[in-house]
């Protein structure tokens, strides 16, 4: 079918997320504001009253006619929930915009971040039907190794630490009430992770979780790949849980052409977006709360091995790719 190119139609699928709630919020503040917005999401959450446009709304479950008339669909869900329904949404002929990290890889999605085409040298591919939002972490991986490359980025390692918030509302309430529970010196429960989230930091959840480290892990090293498209080489990734509610952070070290030095690396660094802290202030999770940019602090050289740099930042691992899935439908409409 045809894209109806008139249709003010806006789907989001997932709706219930946090991701889902946020990218709504976002999208009634931005041009979209006067659009028809249609929200979904899985059984469990059909039938939750929320509000969209100023007006109230309830999410509903996703079924034969969902999609229909939609210019823009969003899957903002589970990995799962986005498979099971995508083809429907690819039936009406909608632009895709999907950031459950189910597609990346796919024939024919693009994932884009909004510095991605000038760090590759490359337009936006308008003419296609699928994209693919990555993560606040792999979106960091990316910018920092197409911004390091032209000082001959010669090897990267990279550590993310990961929120209790990529597991959703169930998470947060976790970590919540495990820090209760601990410090109350209560059984703590763990219906969610099933292990101790508080006061840890972990490479894996328990056996009996839904929550896997390492399918967290393989998605963000495959958003890198397809983010850097064979520009520079692949950074070495780990992904661990990190005891804290919301923000991804990350630690990279990088070797470097051992002439450059670190005023031409921060410009790099500033040249492809990064925010820039003040020594006096390193970036957290608290401060990059509610922002749309990467923070960075300033790159140190290791002493014991000329020409390696350390980094250390963090973004909204929310708001950032909401952010992000609001500026491509712009730029789309363009």
């Amino acid at each position: 079918m045809p894209p109806d190119r008139e249709s003010h139609r806006i789907v989001i699928a997932g709706a219930s997320s946090l991701l889902g709630a946020e990218l709504k919020s976002l999208l009634e503040e931005s041009r979209f504001a006067a659009a028809d917005f249609r929200l979904l999401d899985e059984e469990l959450a059909a039938g939750t009253l929320t509000e969209a446009g100023g007006e109230a709304a309830v999410i509903q479950a996703v079924e034969e006619g969902s999609f229909d008339r939609a210019r823009f669909v969003f899957f903002t869900g589970s990995a799962d929930s986005t498979r099971a329904n995508i083809a429907a949404a690819r039936q009406v002929g909608a632009k895709i915009i999907d950031l459950s990290g189910a597609i990346v890889g796919d024939p024919g999605t693009v994932a884009w971040f909004p510095s991605l085409d000038k760090l590759r040298g490359q337009a936006l591919a308008k003419e296609a039907t699928t994209y693919t939002i990555p993560s606040a972490a792999a979106t960091a991986v990316a910018t920092l190794s197409l911004g390091l490359a032209a000082l001959d980025l010669r090897h990267m390692v990279f550590i993310c630490f990961q929120p209790v918030s990529e597991a959703g509302r169930a998470g947060v309430e976790e970590l919540e009430g495990q820090t209760s529970q601990l410090l109350s010196f209560q059984n703590i429960g763990k219906p969610v992770f099933d292990t101790q989230v508080a006061f840890t930091l972990l490479d894996r959840f328990g056996s009996a979780s839904s929550q896997k480290l390492a399918t967290a892990r393989e998605r963000l090293r495959a958003e890198t790949r397809a983010l850097l498209g064979g520009k520079g080489p692949l950074p070495a990734l780990q992904l661990v849980h990190a005891p804290v509610f919301y923000g991804t952070t990350f630690t990279a070290w990088a070797e470097i052409d051992s002439e450059k030095g670190a005023h031409e690396i921060l410009n790099a660094c500033k040249h492809v977006g990064f925010a820039i802290t003040e020594e006096s202030e390193s970036p957290s999770n608290v401060t990059a709360a509610g922002e749309s940019v990467i923070q960075l602090a300033c790159p140190e050289g290791d002493t014991a091995q000329p020409g390696t740099w350390w980094f250390w930042g963090a973004a909204d691992n929310v708001r950032l790719p909401a952010a992000n899935a609001v500026k491509l439908a712009e730029a789309l409409s363009a």
